[in-house]
């Protein structure tokens, strides 16, 4: 496959070469058609004679300055792989800190390869997750860390599995971590990629570009050479979120889209050897897919549970009360061994733990219960008033109750498990793809109106002109066929990011905003003259007129996107994406959008109709068109999100974004690119079974 450099390198050759001759070829033209007519004195003709010189001369200079950077194309995606590296470590880093519960104490995973049946990797018996730094020599134990047993593999593929709530998401981001910093110069760039958003109908190397440019903002032409030079190691997590359980709460065997994932995976390669990937699931999942699609050639480990004495020392370093932990504490180092212990032995369960009673509570409640349903019912009921009570000493009073939290959490969980249309369970929270949540019909019906009352807002206009009825009748048609058109539309779930992202907003928000609609106008009108004339010229006065009218709306459309779209577009993005920029940058693209077209299309027929009829008429039209032209071009996706947030009021909050936000901030949620994600899926499976608290204070 031909690099992407090398193909942009010729088509700007190509368009290069076609200007030039054509350049040279009019100044030749008309230098004969000069020499022809005769009567030039010596001077002009050697002036007439030095214009196709002239002309070459300035190709040539052109060309020289234009000239690119000559570098080859696996120069320019090591350099890519080298910022790419750098967004991945921010995003990991923030990751690793919402898991460890805004807290920097960390558990040393230990985990141990289990033999499966068919083609295996090999591997090392037994790993942790990192060794303590300076001890390396007094260490007795010499099992690798995450990154040296993953460099071990052979060939590349481990397949990370455990208990629910055991830390594989964490094993997994510790691996990325460690091979991001120690990453030397060619080395693929590991990218953690949920795999409940894989659509399986595409194919691994679809879904590595996809969501490079999806959640993490990059240039799809960029995204597609990466992939293709093998510059991207797919950290693949969670394969038992991708399919619901059995009406009992076990795995399905069958597992429709898991199984295509495997058979995808399967079918990656690197040269003649099998891809190297880190796939993360759940034991039981992945033990009920063995004999159906297991993945060949891959080492499988499964994390143990975590031993007493790190337990202990965990809970010791996040308490800030020990007398109150006391208890607790003390019965977890006399039974090592006991049902409690057991219970705590899952970095989820501790984390949890210590989060619901850093500052308030009694740890010893846990002591009269006696297994983990139990456990984790306690734990979890008590999580979100936990997190939402202001810490000791905040004299502020949360924003929020902990009711009203459950409530909009449980109803977003619900959305997720299915119940919004997708037929299957996903982890990501776009804002524009909830709108499905206040009920379909109810928001189309709604957006209808909206759209109907925007465009109908003109109509007082309509008898200010010589033909009232007329020009009423032709603002209410339009109305009406757009508020079809938008009770039709389907309102994007997934945007398109990357070329909606504006670096430099407030600068380029200004020149998009003043430049972009004149500009359109002005390719939109000359191109409609230009035809108009032309027709007009031949004797079709009128055709002459609707062509150009046609003409210069389509073409003045055409350009006012191609000059928004060059706004958005950009090379290798410099920070991570996340839903609050990517959102703001949306509204900015679509408002920049909105208004080149709707003034544009505004103009265009407005000054038509002003020269058909008079200029009132043209005024109401031409204004109706405009209001038309923007709410249905940049708008509708944000259009169909206010309305949604309307139609929503009594389900969830209606500064649904502020309510992300802080969910983030609290720990309850986390970022993924441009969506937003539960920080842990036993407690997004925990609320959508849950509509209320239960009664906890």
């Amino acid at each position: 496959m031909a690099g992407f450099g090398g193909r942009r390198e010729r088509e700007r050759r190509r368009a290069g070469i076609a200007f030039a001759a054509l350049l040279m070829l009019a100044s030749a033209a008309y230098a004969v058609a000069q020499l022809v007519r005769g009567g030039l004195d010596p001077a002009d003709t050697a002036g007439l004679l030095g214009l196709p010189l002239g002309s070459a001369g300035l190709v040539a200079a052109v060309a020289a300055l234009r000239r690119p950077w000559q570098g080859t194309d696996a120069e320019l995606v090591r350099q890519w792989a080298a910022t790419l590296a750098v967004l991945v470590q921010q995003n990991e880093q923030e990751l690793r800190l919402q898991l460890l519960g805004r807290d920097t104490r960390r558990i040393d995973l230990r985990y141990t390869l289990r033999t499966v049946p068919g083609r295996a990797a090999e591997a090392p018996v037994a790993g942790r997750t990192f060794r303590n730094a300076g001890a390396a020599g007094a260490d007795p134990d010499p099992a690798p860390d995450i990154a040296g047993f993953f460099r071990t593999t052979r060939p590349g593929r481990l397949v990370i599995a455990g208990a629910p709530g055991s830390g594989k998401t964490v094993l997994a981001s510790e691996l990325v971590l460690a091979l991001v910093s120690e990453r030397a110069d060619g080395d693929p760039v590991p990218v953690r990629i949920p795999m409940a958003q894989w659509d399986t109908a595409h194919t691994l190397p679809e879904l590595l570009v996809d969501h490079l440019t999806e959640s993490l903002d990059w240039p799809r032409e960029m995204a597609q050479a990466l992939v293709a030079h093998g510059m991207v190691l797919p950290v693949l997590d969670g394969l038992d979120e991708m399919d619901p359980l059995r009406a009992d709460g076990s795995p399905d065997p069958e597992a429709r889209r898991a199984r295509a994932a495997v058979r995808h995976l399967n079918a990656h390669q690197r040269g003649l050897h099998a891809g190297p990937l880190v796939l993360t699931s759940r034991i039981a999942h992945y033990e009920a897919l063995l004999a159906h699609e297991p993945l060949l050639d891959s080492a499988l480990v499964v994390i143990s549970p975590v031993a007493s004495a790190p337990a202990l020392t965990y809970l010791r370093d996040r308490c800030h009360d020990p007398a109150r932990w006391r208890p607790l504490l003390d019965h977890l180092a006399a039974h090592a061994s006991g049902v409690l212990a057991h219970a705590l032995s899952t970095p989820w369960r501790l984390g949890l733990t210590a989060t619901v009673y850093r500052y308030r509570g009694d740890p010893a409640d846990l002591l009269a219960l006696h297994d983990t349903a139990a456990l984790d019912r306690h734990l979890l009921a008590r999580y979100i008033p936990a997190v939402v009570a202001p810490a000791a000493g905040d004299p502020d009073p949360p924003r929020y109750s902990p009711d009203q939290v459950h409530r909009w959490l449980h109803r977003l969980a619900r959305h997720l498990a299915g119940s919004g249309g997708t037929g299957y369970p996903t982890t990501d929270i776009t804002v524009h793809g909830l709108w499905p949540l206040a009920g379909p019909r109810r928001v189309r019906v709604a957006d209808a109106l909206l759209t109907f009352c925007l465009i109908s807002a003109v109509l007082p206009g309509a008898w200010l002109t010589p033909r009232p009825g007329a020009v009423a009748s032709g603002v209410v048609a339009l109305a009406g066929a757009c508020s079809l058109a938008a009770a039709l539309a389907l309102s994007p779930s997934r945007l398109d990011w990357q070329k909606r992202h504006v670096p430099g907003l407030r600068g380029r928000f200004v020149v998009g905003l003043v430049v972009n609609p004149v500009l359109a106008t002005v390719v939109g009108i000359a191109t409609g003259l230009a035809l108009g004339a032309a027709l007009a010229a031949a004797g079709h006065t009128s055709a002459g007129l609707v062509a150009g009218t046609v003409v210069s709306w389509v073409s003045g459309l055409g350009a006012g996107f191609r000059f928004s779209m060059a706004a958005g577009l950009r090379g290798a993005p410099t920070t991570a994406v996340s839903p609050p920029v990517a959102l703001r940058d949306d509204t900015v693209y679509g408002l920049v959008y909105a208004v080149s077209t709707g003034l544009f299309g505004g103009l265009a027929v407005g000054s038509t109709v002003a020269l058909l009829l008079d200029p009132a008429t043209g005024l109401v039209i031409g204004t109706a068109t405009a209001i038309a032209s923007g709410q249905a071009s940049g708008l509708s996706a944000a259009r169909r999100y206010l309305v949604f947030l309307l139609c929503s009021r009594r389900r969830l909050p209606f500064r649904l974004g502020r309510f992300l936000d802080w969910s983030y901030s609290a720990g309850l949620m986390r970022y993924s690119g441009p969506a937003y994600q539960f920080r842990h899926a036993e407690l997004q499976h925990w609320l959508a079974a849950h509509p209320g608290a239960g009664g906890v204070p």
